[in-house]
């Protein structure tokens, strides 16, 4: 496929994602249970948890995940889908890898070994209700997944034998060899004595005497479909007599449109050729399957292959998914020159006559839920998901999807593992909420929002810049926020001297009457960033640099400006600029709103009195003038059941009365004018902690969004969304 073609496509999709059609239904997330609220009584709440690989009983009631940190499997009661609850969680003397549930029994596939050289592993087969084992197998070796059979008369599960990346630089062989084994089922229950022992050696390319199977999946005629993923090697296999009926290499993949290079840039415009290297694999019918081209070793091409069982390439995804992503701000950059957005785990099922499979990126932290057309398919929608989704599992008797989310986060006070819940349902899909639009081209990658004003002139137009996540040329985004959902339709980027301007963080943005801009720069010493106003024209080059002055760096932390906004105009205009955290002279519980004429070059301040700080910190991330009033964020840095303070407060503008910086400096009175929380549990996610921009547009509609961190330690999910302030004098 060309890369004009491709771009074309790929536009193609992201206008299903963006716009579906009215009739059509759509999956959209419905709640989201902390896999933590399963820990043991005695165990510390912030000990590591993980969902990775989820099931659910037959009724559809119970989902169970494995959790390899906690050595247990987890149970949640979702009765109520909206409402999941905890069920505990059983404990093996081993790591959990993969469950399949069968009948009332789930089956759990657990890793027993004391080394990758002596791997050992059993199946045990557990009780739903009671939640206790029933018997175990030996399976002779490391498990990694398991499926069972559409008729329930048998099950299979991948014995990887991992290899260790600490040998020999992780190269192949490292013995001893991974197989298959195929146990019978009878009501739910292993029969231990009928495994079968597969062998794989000798069919691949690539290390033929240390197969190293990853993922397994069974047709409606009990064929095996395996994937041998350092072996880059597909086989299929009969279930029923264990015998090898086919296999085929994974091949390659030729990308264009990429971004392979981690530079800080988002730029995707580079090519690569990679091994698929195969994770996941599912059946789309008995000849056609899908696999997720994760890579483990020496490829991972960054999407998904549609084979039919010779091995004929039926559809390559190319970099179609992984550019749909970058639109809705979810690439990671960190990832640019490994795997990109590592697509591994999936699920395939058949909602209401409807055949879809879902792809997870697991470094770009979402579902790409696509229609099995029998062709080329149709990318649906891209879902948000927790950190790292690993697993998942379609429920669709019940109209519902599940995904486990692996990353745990809690020691650092960051998000928790999530198993997280959508239903297919009638109406428009919640998610994403901003989009951008391809410039001269190619994708417009964006992520890391910090600070939002709106235009004075355009109705619905916003100006956005973000911060120094990425090491990119500062910029600075158009909005059209009369677009649905919203779109990024333009940049500014900003220069220095003709060249592109370095180490700055731009945390606030401001219009400056003229055409151009203010921008506020939080300084960073580690990062030889300094504190900073920066005037731009409309062509993006900076045309003033105002430091900060003495008296105020007196007090210097790394916490400076995290917003600017400007009151009055011409010679009589003010910037005020408000400080994120209490700076060295602050009396503790107060904050700096700094003003500057830039007229005359005063500098001056006011205190801001915070809300008391719980287990977190409270500081500043945004002030905006609107009217009679500046209105400023005000927050605390904490996530999710944890996060208590995301508020909009309003101070009157007639009260901001400056004095000179070093002097005693007036407190100013603030009034509640919205609580953020809300708006952020409406998505049935986590609650972000980094709220971090907050606006009027031209009509005084206010808008606010989430800074996404540049998808690192983070879902990369931004919210964007429109903020009522009704009852707000």
């Amino acid at each position: 496929m060309t890369f004009s073609l491709r771009a074309a496509l790929t536009a193609a999709l992201l206008a299903s994602v963006a716009v579906p059609a009215s009739a059509e239904q759509v999956f959209n997330r419905i709640a989201s249970f902390p896999v933590a609220a399963n820990l043991p009584a005695d165990k510390d709440k912030l000990s590591p948890s993980s969902a990775e690989i989820v099931t659910a009983s037959e009724d559809g009631m119970t989902l169970i995940y494995t959790d390899s940190p906690l050595g247990a499997i987890g149970f949640v009661d979702i009765t109520d889908p909206k409402a999941p609850k905890p069920l505990g969680a059983l404990t093996f003397k081993g790591e959990p890898t993969s469950v399949a549930s069968v009948g009332k029994k789930v089956l759990a596939a657990v890793n027993t070994g004391e080394s990758k050289q002596k791997p050992t592993g059993m199946l045990a087969v557990v009780d739903i209700a009671t939640k206790k084992v029933d018997l175990t197998c030996d399976l002779g070796g490391q498990p990694d997944s398991i499926a069972v059979s559409k008729d329930k008369t048998f099950a299979v599960i991948a014995i990887e034998n991992e290899r260790d990346e600490e040998v020999n630089d992780g190269a192949l062989p490292q013995m001893p060899a991974g197989d298959l084994v195929i146990v019978s089922l009878k009501d739910g229950t292993a029969d231990c004595a009928s495994i079968k022992h597969v062998t794989l050696t000798g069919l691949a390319g690539i290390a033929p005497e240390d197969p190293e199977p990853e993922f397994v999946a069974i047709n409606d005629n009990g064929e095996i479909a395996l994937t041998m993923q350092e072996n880059n090697e597909i086989v299929i296999i009969d279930g029923k007599t264990g015998q090898v009926t086919g296999h085929f290499s994974a091949g390659k993949a030729d990308l264009e449109g990429i971004d392979n290079k981690t530079d800080g840039q988002l730029s995707f415009t580079g090519k690569a050729s990679a091994l698929r290297e195969p994770d996941a694999v599912k059946w789309l019918d008995n000849n056609r399957l899908v696999v997720a081209n994760e890579g483990d070793w020496k490829g991972g091409s960054r999407g998904f292959t549609i084979f039919d069982r010779t091995g004929k390439v039926l559809y390559e995804s190319g970099a179609s998914l992984e550019r749909a992503v970058a639109r809705l701000g979810h690439f990671p950059e960190k990832r640019a020159r490994s795997k990109g957005i590592e697509v591994e785990g999936m699920e395939a099922a058949t909602f209401n006559g409807q055949k879809y499979f879902f792809l997870l990126a697991e470094r770009a932290s979402v579902v790409a839920v696509y229609k099995d057309t029998g062709a080329e398919p149709q990318l649906m929608q891209i879902l948000p998901s927790g950190i790292s989704p690993e697993g998942a599992v379609a429920i669709p008797g019940r109209n519902l999807f599940v995904t486990a989310n692996e990353v745990d986060l809690g020691k650092d006070g960051g998000a928790r593992s999530h198993v997280m819940i959508y239903a297919l349902e009638e109406g428009v899909a919640s998610y994403p909420n901003l989009v951008s639009k391809d410039l001269d081209g190619n994708v417009l990658g964006w992520g890391a929002l910090s600070g939002l004003v709106g235009d004075t002139q355009k109705d619905g137009i916003l100006y956005a810049v973000s911060d120094s996540v990425y090491n990119m040329q500062p910029t600075i985004f158009t909005i059209d926020t009369t677009r649905k959902p919203a779109e990024i339709t333009g940049v500014l980027r900003i220069t220095r001297g003709g060249q592109p301007a370095q180490k700055l963080d731009i945390e606030g943005i401001a219009l400056d009457g003229k055409g151009g801009f203010w921008l506020a720069s939080e300084g960073d010493s580690a990062k030889l960033t300094g504190h900073g106003l920066y005037n731009v024209d409309a062509k993006g080059e900076i045309k003033a640099e105002i430091g900060l002055p003495a008296d105020l760096l007196v007090g210097e932390t790394r916490f400076g400006f995290e917003g600017v906004t400007t009151v009055g105009s011409g010679d009589d205009m003010v910037l005020w600029m408000a400080m994120q955290r209490e700076w060295k002279d602050d009396p503790k519980g107060t904050v700096k709103l700094v003003s500057y004429k830039p007229n005359s070059k005063e500098w001056g301040a006011v205190r801001y009195p915070l809300e008391k700080a719980g287990a977190g910190w409270v500081g500043l991330s945004e002030i905006t003038a609107h009217g009679d009033y500046v209105y400023i964020i005000e927050r605390d840095n904490l996530i999710g059941d944890a996060a208590k303070l995301k508020k909009l407060y309003r101070v009157a503008i007639a009260d901001l009365k400056p004095a000179k910086i070093g002097t005693d400096l007036p407190l100013v009175k603030k009034e509640e004018a919205h609580d953020f929380i809300p708006d952020l549990k409406a998505s049935n996610g986590y609650v972000v902690d980094k709220l971090e921009g907050f606006t009027f547009d031209k009509s005084g509609k206010a808008f606010a969004v989430t800074d996404n961190d540049g998808v690192d330690d983070s879902s990369g999910e931004t919210l964007f969304f429109p903020v009522d302030l009704k009852g707000t004098n």
